[in-house]
């Protein structure tokens, strides 16, 4: 099978699989780089040839421009996607990754590639709406807002030349999440699970069976123990999850 190389900053490929039969694709959360899926590529690897997006305005990338919008991150993911299409492409994203994913999903679909299946972990359903503005708080709202979700090394809470790189990409991420909008259209081809901690305050287990709603295939939901960041502490469970639900795809 054919090995592609990343050309550029968006994809990262810690464990290159070049005869793994199916591609993942992985997605962060606001304020989250590639890094966070390497422990994911190392256990899934050779099986699976594991690529992770690594958003703009954030560690090696921080001094480029911000993407704002989902849709704009989604259409840029989608082109730096194109020479990786070979094989069967999966989707996982995690809080704002799984929007990004879903929007990726859709514009693969559009192009005729759909993925094989779309993993959404701890986000609710995209017609489930909330009013939410943290992006317009001030820095002490946002961090107090990380916090609360426990997610964030305590270090980057405290550091103050820490706050002050990941700050901008913070509030950036917050902004893409918050000012998007679902348009209703049809629902995805492909196999959706859903992933949600029973504790998560920012998706209910209810919200995340809403993405039932968005797909023709079939759908999944797995509720794990824990709040927002259940899968840091549920790691092996995720990922065993995911390398079973791959393991079917042909």
């Amino acid at each position: 099978m054919t090995s592609v190389q990343t050309s550029d900053n968006w994809l990262r490929r810690f464990h290159p699989a070049a005869e793994a039969p199916t591609r993942l694709v992985c997605f962060p959360h606001a304020g989250g780089s590639a890094a966070y899926f390497h422990g994911v590529s190392r256990a899934l690897s050779p099986a699976v040839d594991v690529l992770a997006v690594q958003y703009p305005g954030r560690q090696d990338r921080r001094h480029e421009p911000l993407i704002d919008s989902i849709d704009g991150l989604a259409a840029r993911v989608r082109e730096e996607l194109a020479p990786w299409t070979d094989r069967p492409l999966a989707l996982f994203g995690h809080s704002m990754g799984a929007m990004v994913a879903f929007e990726v999903a859709l514009r693969l679909t559009a192009d005729g590639a759909a993925p094989s299946v779309l993993f959404a972990s701890g986000r609710r359903a995209p017609s489930r709406y909330r009013e939410e503005s943290v992006h317009l708080h001030d820095d002490a709202g946002i961090m107090a807002e990380l916090s609360r979700l426990d997610g964030t090394d305590t270090q980057v809470l405290t550091d103050p030349e820490l706050r002050e790189m990941v700050l901008p990409a913070l509030r950036s991420d917050y902004r893409a999440v918050e000012t998007y909008r679902y348009q209703p259209g049809p629902p995805l081809p492909c196999p959706v699970v859903a992933l949600v901690g029973d504790s998560d305050p920012k998706a209910t287990v209810d919200e995340a069976r809403a993405w039932g709603d968005h797909t023709a295939g079939p759908f999944e939901l797995s509720v794990f123990p824990g709040g927002h960041f259940y899968l840091n502490a549920h790691a092996e469970a995720v990922t065993e999850l995911v390398r079973t639900r791959l393991a079917t795809i042909r």
